[in-house]
């Protein structure tokens, strides 16, 4: 039922600004050309369930050890849907361990990472990337 009125909120999304509750800074990383597709550098753990002209909203899962290619995400919300740990290591080479709790949302800028289950409990989240709007 929660999954569902997220999808419901995120396909009525009207362009409003960034919420900064419940975020914390993210580095921002230096791009990767061509700016690669999650989807289509990890097919077996991004799946899109979403699609618009304002946004895309993908689900997100692994286990532990998993660790995914060198990808692209545009400005994003993430929204936990389970408790794990992971490690993101981003296009310049920075690192940053990050444990989320079941219901945790952030704010997460654009940016190239690899991420890592380095805890013992599944990933599960899913990500609202945030489309340019025109102005």
């Amino acid at each position: 039922m929660r999954l569902s009125l997220i999808v419901l909120v995120v396909a009525s999304f009207h362009g409003c600004a960034p919420a900064t509750h419940g975020s914390s800074p993210t580095p921002a990383a230096a791009p990767v050309p061509p700016r690669a597709d999650p989807i289509v550098t990890d097919p077996d753990n991004y799946k899109m369930i979403l699609e618009n002209d304002r946004v895309r909203v993908l689900r997100y899962h692994d286990i532990p050890g998993t660790k995914t290619h060198l990808h692209h995400h545009p400005e994003s919300m993430l929204y936990a849907l389970s408790t794990f740990k992971r490690r993101l290591t981003f296009g310049d080479g920075r690192s940053q361990e990050r444990e989320l709790r079941e219901g945790d949302v952030l704010w997460l800028p654009a940016q190239d990472h690899l991420g890592e289950n380095i805890g013992t409990t599944p990933t599960e989240a899913l990500l609202v990337e945030i489309k340019a709007t025109p102005r």
